[in-house]
C-alpha cells in the first residue's frame, strides 16, 4: 500500500527520492537534507530507467527533481508518479525559475519549487506537502481512484464503466471521498485533487482550482 504522507513527521522517517544530475547541486540539496532536523532517508537517482526502479523499490514519500543528464524532465517524473504512485509530491529543485515558468510547474502538478539559492526552503517545503496529503491516508484505493477520476472531470457514468462498478456504488465513494477530506462541493475535490498532485490543473474538469501564487511561494 503507496504511502501518501506520514502520520507523525517529527518521529517517522521520511523516505526522499532525489532525481539529479550528479553534480555540485545535487550535492549541495543532498547535504541540506542530512543536515536537517528531520529523520530524512534519501536516495538519488538520474535517469529516467533509475528512477522507475526506486518508485517501485525505494517506495519514496516525496520526490526532488532537478535537470538529469539524460533529459528526463520533472513533467516525465510526474507523469511518471501519477501513474505508478499517485499522490506522492514532487518538488521542483532548480538554480532559477522565470515566473511563466514557475508557473507551468504549478500547472503541470509540481507542489512547490525551490531555488538552489535558497535551500533552507526545502524541508519546510518537504514537510508542508505531506501534511496537505495527510487526510489521502483515509481514502481506500478504490476512494483514491474516483477522486482522480471525479476531478478529471469525469461523469458518474463514466467512472461507473471504467471501474466496472454501478452508478449508485459510484456517488457512495464519492459520498465518502467528500466526507472523509471534508470538502463541501465538486469543486472543492478538484481543487484539492490539484493541489496534492492527483491531477494536473490542465485537464482537471471544473473551472481552473485555486492554485498558490508561484511568487509567493518562493521567499527569500
Amino acid at each position: 500500500m503507496d504511502t501518501y504522507a506520514r502520520e507523525d513527521m517529527a518521529t517517522s522517517v521520511i523516505k526522499v527520492l532525489l532525481l539529479e544530475d550528479a553534480s555540485s547541486e545535487g550535492d549541495a540539496v543532498n547535504a541540506e537534507l542530512l543536515a536537517a532536523d528531520a529523520q530524512l532517508e534519501v536516495q538519488r537517482v538520474a535517469t529516467e530507467a533509475a528512477f522507475q526502479k526506486a518508485l517501485n523499490d525505494f517506495h519514496p514519500d516525496v520526490v526532488l527533481a532537478t535537470p538529469t543528464p539524460d533529459g528526463f524532465s520533472f513533467r516525465g517524473a510526474q507523469q511518471m508518479l501519477r501513474t505508478m504512485k499517485p499522490g506522492v509530491p514532487l518538488i521542483v529543485v532548480t538554480r532559477q525559475l522565470d515566473e511563466q515558468s514557475a508557473v507551468d510547474c504549478l500547472r503541470g502538478g509540481a507542489d512547490d519549487f525551490v531555488l538552489t539559492g535558497n535551500l533552507s526552503r526545502l524541508v519546510p517545503a518537504i514537510q508542508g506537502s505531506l501534511a496537505v496529503r495527510r487526510p489521502l491516508t483515509r481514502l481506500s484505493p478504490r476512494q483514491l481512484e474516483v477522486l482522480r477520476l471525479v476531478a478529471e472531470g469525469k461523469s458518474t457514468r463514466d467512472i461507473a464503466e471504467q471501474l466496472a462498478l454501478s452508478m449508485k456504488t459510484v456517488e457512495s465513494h464519492r459520498g465518502a471521498v467528500m466526507k472523509r477530506l471534508e470538502l463541501h462541493n465538486v469543486a472543492d475535490l478538484v481543487r484539492y485533487a490539484v493541489r496534492t498532485g492527483m491531477v494536473a490543473a490542465d485537464v482537471a474538469g471544473t473551472p481552473r482550482a485555486a492554485r498558490r501564487s508561484p511568487v509567493a511561494t518562493e521567499q527569500p
